[in-house]
């Protein structure tokens, strides 16, 4: 299960690398605790779950938002804007689906902020509001998805990443105690595919060797499977689910390679997180 407790502040991260840690861009927010400022010039260049205890690697270990974008930044100057979806995605039925598509949601707000995007950022906030509402954590973000408008329309942009956070914070707050563990962990799931699609389009854009080391996560992938072990048979069988962990389980082998991450693999893991990103967000096959 994905737990409350996040693993960040000063020591956590000092020694070891960013790196390997980066494909979960979005989900990024979604399970960390807070946001820090953003300082880390010198972020380190890699980092490696193997390096971290047992338990760290059990809650999932994520870094802060500014370390993220500052080793996004080491590799170039990303077309944000061209990383953007059109449109707004209507609300499911069921709230598995609606739980994957407010995580999703929530992530492509932080693209939305790195485009420095003010009208595409509030159309997100509303429909974060919306999907909370959905789940029935509206209270949760009622005050957040106020203050992401007003401080888009002052290009606060500092500002609305510490608000998407926050309201990330609370919707898992009040899913936890809802007893809602499973919904939670499927808010985190979709924002990890989402911001590995963006991720994955970015490296093809220009390919590297370190660009694609960013997403050797053998242990994350692994991680979400397993968390979709554990929940409850009724969930396991939502089409839509199964369909993700049939992905995941695609997925593991070319973000695991030894031999390295190559193109091909790129390619592939792009387009099967596309393909679910877009059933997540439009329903359907």
């Amino acid at each position: 299960m994905l737990h409350s407790k996040t693993l960040l502040g000063e020591g956590i991260f000092a020694g070891f690398p960013m790196k390997k840690l980066f494909p979960i861009l979005l989900v990024l927010v979604i399970a960390a605790g807070s946001l820090h400022p953003l300082h880390a010039d010198n972020p380190p260049k890699k980092i490696a779950l193997s390096d971290f205890p047992a338990a760290a690697v059990e809650e999932v270990v994520v870094p802060v938002p500014s370390e993220i974008f500052a080793v996004l930044d080491k590799l170039g100057n990303p077309n944000w804007k061209a990383q953007l979806r059109n449109g707004k995605a209507q609300t499911p039925e069921d709230r598995a689906h609606t739980a994957l598509l407010l995580g999703n949601v929530i992530a492509e707000g932080f693209v939305a902020v790195e485009a420095e995007d003010a009208e595409r950022v509030k159309e997100l906030g509303r429909q974060v509001l919306t999907l909370a509402e959905a789940i029935n954590v509206r209270k949760s973000v009622i005050a957040r998805s106020k203050s992401i408008t007003d401080k888009a329309d002052q290009r606060d942009w500092r500002g609305v990443r510490a608000e998407f956070d926050g309201a990330l914070q609370d919707v898992r707050g009040a899913m936890q105690e809802l007893n809602d563990q499973d919904l939670s962990q499927l808010v985190s799931l979709g924002g990890w595919l989402r911001g590995t699609e963006v991720l994955t389009s970015i490296v093809q854009a220009g390919f590297s060797k370190d660009g694609a080391e960013l997403l050797h996560q053998p242990e994350l992938v692994n991680y979400f499977d397993r968390c979709i072990s554990a929940m409850s048979p009724r969930l396991r069988k939502n089409p839509l689910v199964a369909n993700i962990r049939e992905v995941l389980r695609q997925i593991g082998p070319m973000v695991g390679a030894r031999g390295g991450i190559t193109p091909e693999n790129v390619k592939s893991i792009h387009e099967l997180t596309s393909g679910v990103d877009h059933q997540i967000v439009n329903g359907g096959n």
